[in-house]
């Protein structure tokens, strides 16, 4: 995951919208073989799945020049008279591996009409996995270590960010010693989907994208509409790509689903002790964070951190438990475990992850490169979004990312045909509401909105709301476009 001031020149090489497909199938489809042995199917699912490598260009400008190679698995449709296509499956980041997403949603119940009507099409995208990886060398000992910033207590805090954001970028930069990060973008990873369909020998491919996702479903419909089939966008970044006012939503997000778990929390105060009402609830955890602001808990956790994992854990209501442990930890913070850190030396867990997502935000669009902008916008949400805010409107290494935009951000294409159905939970911490409603007004006609009455990220097999599941299932299935609705909860 708005207007954003543009600083240096933006070239647009590549037609961004309604590009030419590369048609049918491929000449010589993809060969199958056992997936990767880190790839995770739940002991539940019974029907086989199998990888592949599609070999796609790594600039596509330069179509017959270097490849790389995208892995994708495949849990075909054991159903000839009811098959319809493939369903292709991204499930956010970006930098998220997909590989795993057919064998997850069958382990979650995806419906049998669903698996009868589609083989179903896991990937890692470009840069991801066990696809041609891109590293920017992330050890364990780096300061950097989510994809969303730290939450800045004052200016001061900005400042020090932005240093550490710079790092972050110009170690990038010199660990692309192969020129591959500049192509990892939006974009690019839409025309591998267009690839993919192709050696699939697929005319149209269906799609399913959640969270980051739904700016890559997307882009992928408004550059290949004819070739586009049904396309589902689940918990919306609210555009083809996250910009600098998406991350400040999650700000917003964070104020609209944290009275979820206050209300939550307050039912069980003489569980948990952290409030009676949603208000004290509230202030507990405010005034928890401004200690760890203060003084870090002998395990190194700062208020910083109490406030990122506070954000994560309101994804789903099934993390609440957890959560009110967390704080109850940290009301006595005297008392919290001490720990050892990790070896200077190691691999950060998540390098690879924290790579493709810092190329794709960075090279999608063009980030204001002025720290006092970060400083004024901090400044504003910390006000703004109290819980949050001075964390999502934080500076990120995009503001001294060496590569400028090789295009222009693609533009939704709200000429093709109605395909496009857009589910969205009505509290939701990262993907808020507005972004559903943004994209729903973007796309126009091709497009129709469901609001599940849920909190948390996520709606279709995650959420549990019978109404949005049957609106999705009835669409996939059956083509049945719903209207724009409300779905009530359970």
């Amino acid at each position: 995951m708005g207007a954003l001031g543009l600083a240096g020149t933006m070239v647009a090489v590549i037609p961004a919208v309604a590009e030419e497909s590369t048609g049918g199938k491929s000449a010589a489809g993809p060969t199958w073989t056992a997936c990767p042995d880190s790839v995770v199917v739940p002991p539940t699912v019974a029907a086989p799945m199998q990888c592949a490598k599609v070999p796609v260009p790594l600039d596509y400008r330069n179509p017959d020049g270097t490849q790389i190679e995208i892995m994708v698995s495949r849990i075909a449709s054991t159903n000839p008279e009811k098959r319809r296509g493939v369903l292709m499956f991204n499930p956010g980041g970006p930098g998220g591996t997909g590989l795993d997403q057919p064998a997850f949603l069958m382990s979650r119940g995806l419906p049998t009409s669903i698996t009868d009507s589609y083989d179903l099409i896991g990937m890692d995208t470009r840069g991801v996995g066990h696809s041609t990886p891109v590293s920017c060398g992330f050890t364990a000992d780096d300061a950097y270590g989510a994809n969303i910033p730290p939450y800045a207590p004052d200016d001061a805090a900005v400042v020090r960010q932005a240093k550490i954001a710079k790092d972050v970028a110009e170690r990038c930069a010199a660990n692309d010693t192969d020129g591959r990060l500049r192509h990892v973008s939006t974009a690019n990873m839409a025309r591998d989907l267009d690839r993919i369909r192709a050696a699939l020998g697929e005319k149209k491919a269906s799609f399913y994208g959640a969270s980051y996702g739904t700016a890559l479903g997307a882009t992928y419909t408004s550059m290949f509409p004819d070739t586009t089939d049904r396309i589902v966008l689940d918990s919306n970044v609210g555009d083809t790509h996250l910009d600098q006012a998406g991350l400040r939503r999650y700000g917003l997000g964070m104020e609209q689903t944290f009275p979820d778990f206050a209300e939550w929390a307050a039912k069980r105060h003489d569980s948990y002790g952290l409030g009676r009402t949603p208000q004290q609830v509230r202030r507990t955890y405010l005034t928890i964070a401004e200690q760890l602001d203060k003084k870090p808990a002998p395990d190194g956790t700062t208020g910083a951190q109490l406030r990122l994992a506070t954000f994560a854990y309101l994804y789903n209501q099934l993390q609440y438990p957890a959560l009110a442990q967390i704080w109850q930890t940290y009301m006595s913070p005297g008392k919290a475990p001490k720990v050892k850190p990790e070896a200077a030396a190691a691999p950060h867990p998540n390098d690879n992850a924290l790579t493709v997502y810092l190329a794709v935000t960075c090279n999608d669009v063009q980030w204001p490169e002025d720290v006092d902008t970060y400083r004024r916008a901090v400044a504003q949400d910390r006000k703004r979004f109290p819980l949050f805010g001075a964390a999502s409107a934080n500076i990120i290494p995009c503001a001294f990312w060496k590569h400028e935009p090789a295009e222009s951000p693609v533009a939704v294409n709200d000429k093709g045909p109605r395909n496009v159905l857009i589910l969205q939970n009505r509290h939701d911490p990262v993907t808020p509401l507005a972004g559903g409603k943004l994209l729903r007004e973007k796309f126009e006609k091709r497009s129709r909105l469901v609001v599940a009455n849920e909190s948390g990220h996520g709606v279709f097999m995650v959420g549990g709301n019978a109404c949005a599941l049957n609106a999705t299932t009835s669409y996939l299935v059956d083509g049945k476009m719903p209207t724009d609705r409300t779905c009530r909860q359970g």
